[in-house]
Protein backbone atom coordinates (compact mmCIF):
# COMPACT_ATOMS: atom_id res chain seq x y z
CA UNK A 1 0.00 0.00 0.00
CA UNK A 2 0.80 3.92 -0.55
CA UNK A 3 2.86 5.36 2.41
CA UNK A 4 0.44 6.18 5.08
CA UNK A 5 0.99 9.88 6.22
CA UNK A 6 -1.11 12.91 7.06
CA UNK A 7 -2.41 12.99 4.12
CA UNK A 8 -5.61 10.33 4.59
CA UNK A 9 -7.44 12.06 2.10
CA UNK A 10 -6.79 14.70 -0.57
CA UNK A 11 -9.06 17.87 -0.35
CA UNK A 12 -10.74 19.40 -3.92
CA UNK A 13 -12.71 22.04 -5.05
CA UNK A 14 -13.20 23.43 -8.17
CA UNK A 15 -13.13 27.31 -7.23
CA UNK A 16 -14.58 28.00 -10.57
CA UNK A 17 -18.36 26.67 -9.30
CA UNK A 18 -18.32 28.62 -6.19
CA UNK A 19 -20.28 31.76 -7.02
CA UNK A 20 -22.90 29.30 -8.19
CA UNK A 21 -22.52 27.35 -4.74
CA UNK A 22 -22.50 30.63 -2.83
CA UNK A 23 -25.83 31.32 -4.93
CA UNK A 24 -27.81 28.77 -3.33
CA UNK A 25 -26.09 28.45 0.01
CA UNK A 26 -26.87 29.43 3.52
CA UNK A 27 -24.31 31.28 6.08
CA UNK A 28 -22.96 28.42 6.95
CA UNK A 29 -21.76 27.50 3.51
CA UNK A 30 -21.21 31.30 2.67
CA UNK A 31 -18.62 31.06 5.07
CA UNK A 32 -17.10 27.70 3.86
CA UNK A 33 -16.52 28.73 0.21
CA UNK A 34 -15.58 32.07 1.53
CA UNK A 35 -12.39 30.47 3.13
CA UNK A 36 -11.79 27.95 0.42
CA UNK A 37 -11.77 30.67 -2.15
CA UNK A 38 -9.34 32.68 0.06
CA UNK A 39 -7.04 29.54 0.87
CA UNK A 40 -6.61 29.00 -2.98
CA UNK A 41 -6.51 32.41 -3.33
CA UNK A 42 -3.52 32.63 -0.96
CA UNK A 43 -2.03 29.63 -2.58
CA UNK A 44 -1.96 31.30 -6.27
CA UNK A 45 -0.35 34.48 -5.21
CA UNK A 46 2.74 33.11 -3.74
CA UNK A 47 4.25 31.06 -6.32
CA UNK A 48 7.41 31.29 -7.09
CA UNK A 49 8.40 29.10 -10.53
CA UNK A 50 10.55 26.37 -9.09
CA UNK A 51 13.38 27.24 -12.19
CA UNK A 52 13.43 30.98 -10.92
CA UNK A 53 14.91 28.89 -7.27
CA UNK A 54 16.98 26.68 -8.82
CA UNK A 55 19.13 29.62 -10.28
CA UNK A 56 18.77 31.55 -6.91
CA UNK A 57 22.02 31.31 -5.54
CA UNK A 58 20.19 32.31 -2.24
CA UNK A 59 18.33 29.10 -2.77
CA UNK A 60 19.09 26.08 0.06
CA UNK A 61 21.48 23.48 -1.81
CA UNK A 62 19.38 20.63 -0.25
CA UNK A 63 15.90 22.57 -1.76
CA UNK A 64 17.39 23.08 -5.23
CA UNK A 65 18.10 19.04 -5.51
CA UNK A 66 14.15 18.65 -4.52
CA UNK A 67 13.52 21.00 -6.95
CA UNK A 68 15.49 18.61 -9.66
CA UNK A 69 14.09 15.73 -8.94
CA UNK A 70 10.48 17.01 -9.50
CA UNK A 71 11.63 17.94 -12.82
CA UNK A 72 12.98 14.04 -13.17
CA UNK A 73 9.62 12.65 -11.50
CA UNK A 74 6.96 14.55 -13.86
CA UNK A 75 9.20 14.00 -16.90
CA UNK A 76 8.37 10.36 -15.70
CA UNK A 77 4.95 10.41 -14.87
CA UNK A 78 4.30 11.45 -18.52
CA UNK A 79 6.22 9.61 -20.53
CA UNK A 80 5.85 6.43 -18.45
CA UNK A 81 2.90 6.70 -16.69
CA UNK A 82 0.82 8.68 -19.30
CA UNK A 83 0.00 11.49 -16.48
CA UNK A 84 -1.22 14.19 -17.04
CA UNK A 85 1.39 16.74 -15.98
CA UNK A 86 0.66 19.53 -18.23
CA UNK A 87 2.18 23.20 -15.65
CA UNK A 88 1.30 21.16 -12.44
CA UNK A 89 4.38 20.85 -9.80
CA UNK A 90 6.59 23.73 -11.25
CA UNK A 91 6.06 26.02 -9.35
CA UNK A 92 6.69 26.41 -5.62
CA UNK A 93 4.84 28.18 -2.38
CA UNK A 94 6.05 28.32 1.38
CA UNK A 95 2.61 28.46 3.07
CA UNK A 96 4.87 28.53 6.99
CA UNK A 97 2.63 25.88 8.19
CA UNK A 98 2.66 21.89 8.71
CA UNK A 99 -0.27 21.93 6.57
CA UNK A 100 -2.11 22.87 3.64
CA UNK A 101 -5.85 22.08 4.63
CA UNK A 102 -7.56 19.96 7.15
CA UNK A 103 -10.19 17.70 6.69
CA UNK A 104 -13.38 17.03 8.82
CA UNK A 105 -14.40 13.68 8.90
CA UNK A 106 -17.72 13.10 10.66
CA UNK A 107 -19.57 9.20 11.27
CA UNK A 108 -22.50 8.35 13.70
CA UNK A 109 -21.11 6.86 17.12
CA UNK A 110 -22.87 3.55 16.18
CA UNK A 111 -22.17 3.37 12.88
CA UNK A 112 -19.12 3.53 10.13
CA UNK A 113 -21.11 5.21 7.08
CA UNK A 114 -19.57 8.83 6.96
CA UNK A 115 -21.32 11.47 6.98
CA UNK A 116 -21.23 13.33 3.81
CA UNK A 117 -21.28 16.72 1.92
CA UNK A 118 -22.04 17.84 -1.89
CA UNK A 119 -19.41 20.12 -3.35
CA UNK A 120 -19.72 21.68 -7.17
CA UNK A 121 -18.24 19.71 -9.97
CA UNK A 122 -16.24 17.05 -7.04
CA UNK A 123 -20.19 15.90 -5.99
CA UNK A 124 -20.58 14.19 -2.61
CA UNK A 125 -17.18 13.79 -0.40
CA UNK A 126 -16.86 12.15 2.53
CA UNK A 127 -14.93 14.89 4.25
CA UNK A 128 -15.03 19.02 4.26
CA UNK A 129 -11.60 21.04 4.17
CA UNK A 130 -10.38 24.17 5.68
CA UNK A 131 -7.49 25.88 4.96
CA UNK A 132 -7.28 26.85 8.77
CA UNK A 133 -6.84 24.34 11.42
CA UNK A 134 -9.45 26.55 13.64
CA UNK A 135 -12.04 26.67 11.07
CA UNK A 136 -11.76 22.63 10.87
CA UNK A 137 -11.95 22.43 14.49
CA UNK A 138 -14.79 25.14 15.09
CA UNK A 139 -16.94 23.00 12.40
CA UNK A 140 -15.97 19.69 13.93
CA UNK A 141 -17.15 20.32 17.35
CA UNK A 142 -20.44 21.69 15.80
CA UNK A 143 -21.06 17.57 14.88
CA UNK A 144 -19.54 16.33 18.38
CA UNK A 145 -22.07 18.89 20.53
CA UNK A 146 -24.39 16.38 18.78
CA UNK A 147 -22.85 12.84 19.31
CA UNK A 148 -21.33 12.23 16.29
CA UNK A 149 -17.73 10.92 16.17
CA UNK A 150 -15.59 13.20 14.63
CA UNK A 151 -11.56 13.35 13.22
CA UNK A 152 -9.99 16.39 12.11
CA UNK A 153 -6.52 15.50 10.14
CA UNK A 154 -3.48 17.60 8.77
CA UNK A 155 -3.47 17.10 5.58
CA UNK A 156 -0.16 17.68 3.32
CA UNK A 157 -1.34 17.84 0.23
CA UNK A 158 -4.42 18.66 -2.27
CA UNK A 159 -5.56 18.98 -5.55
CA UNK A 160 -7.60 21.43 -7.38
CA UNK A 161 -8.66 18.47 -10.08
CA UNK A 162 -6.94 20.46 -12.92
CA UNK A 163 -9.12 23.50 -12.25
CA UNK A 164 -5.75 25.39 -11.39
CA UNK A 165 -1.99 24.41 -11.63
CA UNK A 166 -1.30 22.58 -8.18
CA UNK A 167 2.27 23.88 -6.90
CA UNK A 168 4.81 22.28 -4.91
CA UNK A 169 4.26 22.71 -1.24
CA UNK A 170 6.54 23.09 1.75
CA UNK A 171 4.25 20.56 3.85
CA UNK A 172 5.36 17.63 1.65
CA UNK A 173 8.51 18.59 -0.63
CA UNK A 174 11.07 17.56 2.22
CA UNK A 175 9.50 13.83 2.04
CA UNK A 176 12.26 11.22 0.52
CA UNK A 177 12.53 11.43 -3.49
CA UNK A 178 10.77 8.19 -3.31
CA UNK A 179 7.63 9.28 -1.65
CA UNK A 180 7.59 12.32 -3.49
CA UNK A 181 7.14 9.97 -6.82
CA UNK A 182 4.74 8.66 -5.11
CA UNK A 183 2.68 12.43 -3.77
CA UNK A 184 3.43 13.65 -7.65
CA UNK A 185 1.73 10.35 -8.96
CA UNK A 186 -0.98 10.29 -6.85
CA UNK A 187 -2.28 13.66 -7.22
CA UNK A 188 -1.78 13.60 -10.86
CA UNK A 189 -4.13 10.26 -11.12
CA UNK A 190 -6.85 12.31 -9.80
CA UNK A 191 -6.43 14.71 -12.78
CA UNK A 192 -6.15 11.60 -15.03
CA UNK A 193 -9.47 10.21 -13.82
CA UNK A 194 -11.93 11.35 -11.18
CA UNK A 195 -15.24 10.49 -10.60
CA UNK A 196 -17.44 12.59 -9.07
CA UNK A 197 -19.64 11.75 -6.00
CA UNK A 198 -17.28 8.60 -5.29
CA UNK A 199 -14.82 9.37 -2.50
CA UNK A 200 -13.16 5.28 -2.43
CA UNK A 201 -13.33 4.72 -6.09
CA UNK A 202 -10.96 7.96 -6.41
CA UNK A 203 -8.61 7.34 -3.95
CA UNK A 204 -7.99 3.44 -4.59
CA UNK A 205 -7.59 4.37 -7.99
CA UNK A 206 -4.87 7.22 -7.64
CA UNK A 207 -3.41 4.77 -4.65
CA UNK A 208 -3.21 2.19 -7.27
CA UNK A 209 -1.55 4.03 -10.22
CA UNK A 210 1.14 5.59 -7.51
CA UNK A 211 1.64 1.88 -5.88
CA UNK A 212 3.01 1.05 -9.53
CA UNK A 213 4.02 4.20 -10.62
CA UNK A 214 6.71 4.50 -7.31
CA UNK A 215 7.71 1.15 -8.24
CA UNK A 216 8.50 1.48 -12.29
CA UNK A 217 10.35 4.80 -10.75
CA UNK A 218 12.76 2.53 -8.41
CA UNK A 219 13.37 0.07 -11.24
CA UNK A 220 13.86 2.78 -14.09
CA UNK A 221 16.46 4.08 -11.46
CA UNK A 222 18.10 1.23 -10.98
CA UNK A 223 18.06 1.66 -7.77
CA UNK A 224 17.16 -1.60 -5.92
CA UNK A 225 18.27 -1.45 -2.34
CA UNK A 226 15.68 1.78 -1.99
CA UNK A 227 13.48 0.21 -3.58
CA UNK A 228 13.79 -2.56 -1.04
CA UNK A 229 13.69 -0.32 1.73
CA UNK A 230 10.85 1.77 0.52
CA UNK A 231 8.78 -1.89 0.05
CA UNK A 232 9.69 -3.05 3.91
CA UNK A 233 8.20 0.44 4.82
CA UNK A 234 4.80 -0.63 2.27
CA UNK A 235 5.13 -3.78 4.47
CA UNK A 236 4.65 -1.88 7.77
CA UNK A 237 1.30 0.23 6.60
CA UNK A 238 0.15 -3.13 4.87
CA UNK A 239 -0.15 -4.20 8.40
CA UNK A 240 -1.62 -1.11 10.15
CA UNK A 241 -4.18 -1.47 7.73
CA UNK A 242 -4.94 -4.91 8.10
CA UNK A 243 -5.36 -4.18 11.86
CA UNK A 244 -7.65 -1.30 10.87
CA UNK A 245 -9.94 -3.03 9.20
CA UNK A 246 -10.27 -5.51 10.99
CA UNK A 247 -11.49 -3.66 13.62
CA UNK A 248 -14.01 -1.77 11.22
CA UNK A 249 -15.32 -5.35 10.40
CA UNK A 250 -15.98 -6.32 14.21
CA UNK A 251 -17.79 -2.93 14.85
CA UNK A 252 -19.77 -3.65 11.71
CA UNK A 253 -21.00 -6.56 13.50
CA UNK A 254 -21.41 -4.89 16.73
CA UNK A 255 -23.36 -2.20 15.52
CA UNK A 256 -25.84 -4.77 13.08
CA UNK A 257 -26.43 -6.69 16.04
CA UNK A 258 -29.90 -6.35 16.36
CA UNK A 259 -29.49 -8.55 20.65
CA UNK A 260 -27.60 -5.47 21.59
CA UNK A 261 -28.75 -2.21 22.62
CA UNK A 262 -26.90 1.46 22.24
CA UNK A 263 -25.25 1.03 25.33
CA UNK A 264 -24.15 -2.81 25.10
CA UNK A 265 -22.75 -1.71 21.96
CA UNK A 266 -20.98 1.21 22.98
CA UNK A 267 -19.31 -0.51 25.48
CA UNK A 268 -18.34 -3.10 22.64
CA UNK A 269 -17.41 -0.47 20.76
CA UNK A 270 -14.58 0.55 23.40
CA UNK A 271 -13.18 -2.91 23.67
CA UNK A 272 -12.67 -3.15 19.99
CA UNK A 273 -10.72 -0.12 19.90
CA UNK A 274 -8.67 -1.63 23.19
CA UNK A 275 -8.14 -4.37 21.22
CA UNK A 276 -6.52 -2.62 17.98
CA UNK A 277 -4.22 -0.88 20.06
CA UNK A 278 -3.09 -3.85 22.08
CA UNK A 279 -2.77 -5.28 18.60
CA UNK A 280 -0.95 -2.76 17.87
CA UNK A 281 1.60 -2.90 20.54
CA UNK A 282 1.98 -6.63 19.56
CA UNK A 283 3.01 -5.69 16.16
CA UNK A 284 5.46 -2.73 16.66
CA UNK A 285 7.41 -4.89 18.97
CA UNK A 286 7.32 -7.39 15.31
CA UNK A 287 8.87 -4.27 14.00
CA UNK A 288 11.69 -4.01 16.13
CA UNK A 289 10.72 -0.79 18.07
CA UNK A 290 9.49 1.22 14.62
CA UNK A 291 7.43 4.02 16.19
CA UNK A 292 6.07 5.46 12.92
CA UNK A 293 2.02 4.79 13.89
CA UNK A 294 2.76 5.90 17.30
CA UNK A 295 0.96 9.42 16.38
CA UNK A 296 -2.28 7.66 15.07
CA UNK A 297 -2.57 5.64 18.19
CA UNK A 298 -1.89 8.07 20.79
CA UNK A 299 -5.34 10.35 19.53
CA UNK A 300 -8.44 8.98 20.18
CA UNK A 301 -9.71 6.62 17.80
CA UNK A 302 -13.23 6.24 16.52
CA UNK A 303 -15.29 5.42 13.32
CA UNK A 304 -14.94 8.89 11.37
CA UNK A 305 -10.82 7.92 11.98
CA UNK A 306 -11.19 4.54 10.79
CA UNK A 307 -13.31 5.46 7.97
CA UNK A 308 -9.88 7.60 6.75
CA UNK A 309 -8.26 4.03 6.50
CA UNK A 310 -10.89 2.41 4.72
CA UNK A 311 -11.19 4.98 2.00
CA UNK A 312 -7.48 4.63 0.43
CA UNK A 313 -7.52 1.08 1.03
CA UNK A 314 -10.34 -0.79 0.67
CA UNK A 315 -10.55 -1.03 -3.46
CA UNK A 316 -7.27 -1.20 -4.06
CA UNK A 317 -6.84 -4.43 -4.63
CA UNK A 318 -9.82 -4.20 -7.96
CA UNK A 319 -7.69 -1.70 -9.16
CA UNK A 320 -4.07 -4.05 -8.86
CA UNK A 321 -6.57 -6.81 -10.41
CA UNK A 322 -8.04 -4.08 -13.23
CA UNK A 323 -4.08 -3.34 -14.16
CA UNK A 324 -3.32 -6.42 -14.00
CA UNK A 325 -5.90 -7.58 -16.42
CA UNK A 326 -4.37 -5.15 -19.04
CA UNK A 327 -0.92 -6.51 -19.16
CA UNK A 328 0.23 -3.10 -16.85
CA UNK A 329 -0.48 -1.05 -20.05
CA UNK A 330 -1.24 2.16 -18.06
CA UNK A 331 -3.23 4.00 -21.26
CA UNK A 332 -5.43 0.30 -21.48
CA UNK A 333 -5.58 0.45 -17.56
CA UNK A 334 -7.65 4.31 -17.31
CA UNK A 335 -9.46 3.10 -20.65
CA UNK A 336 -10.96 0.01 -18.33
CA UNK A 337 -11.35 2.04 -15.10
CA UNK A 338 -12.86 4.88 -17.15
CA UNK A 339 -15.41 2.11 -18.41
CA UNK A 340 -16.36 0.66 -14.86
CA UNK A 341 -16.42 4.58 -13.44
CA UNK A 342 -19.18 5.52 -15.84
CA UNK A 343 -21.18 2.89 -14.62
CA UNK A 344 -24.00 3.63 -12.12
CA UNK A 345 -22.59 3.67 -8.41
CA UNK A 346 -24.14 0.22 -7.58
CA UNK A 347 -23.02 -1.43 -10.71
CA UNK A 348 -19.90 0.34 -10.32
CA UNK A 349 -19.04 -1.18 -7.02
CA UNK A 350 -20.14 -4.71 -8.23
CA UNK A 351 -17.73 -4.22 -10.82
CA UNK A 352 -15.16 -3.43 -8.43
CA UNK A 353 -16.40 -5.97 -5.94
CA UNK A 354 -15.74 -8.75 -8.53
CA UNK A 355 -12.28 -7.66 -9.68
CA UNK A 356 -11.61 -7.90 -5.78
CA UNK A 357 -12.42 -11.52 -6.26
CA UNK A 358 -9.63 -11.99 -9.06
CA UNK A 359 -7.19 -10.55 -7.01
CA UNK A 360 -7.51 -12.81 -4.07
CA UNK A 361 -7.81 -15.66 -6.11
CA UNK A 362 -11.91 -16.07 -6.39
Amino acid sequence: MVRFRSRTKIWALAVGGIAMALAFSGCQNIRFYGQAATGEYQILAHQTPIQTLIADTNTPPALREKFKDILKIRDFAAQELKLPVTDSYLKYVDLHRPFVVWNVNVAPALSLDPKTWWFPVVGRASYRGYFSEKGAQDYARQWEAKGWDVYVAGIETYSTLGWFRDPLLNTFIGEPVGDLAEIIFHELGHQRLFISGDTDFNEAFATTVALEGVRRWFAAAHQPQDYERYRRALEHDNQFVQLVMAARQNLAADYADPHLDDAAKLRRKANIIEELRHNYAKLKASWGGSNEYDGWFSHPINNAKLNTIAAYYDLVPAFQALLRENGGDMERFYNATAAIGKLPFAQRHQELNKLMGKQNGG
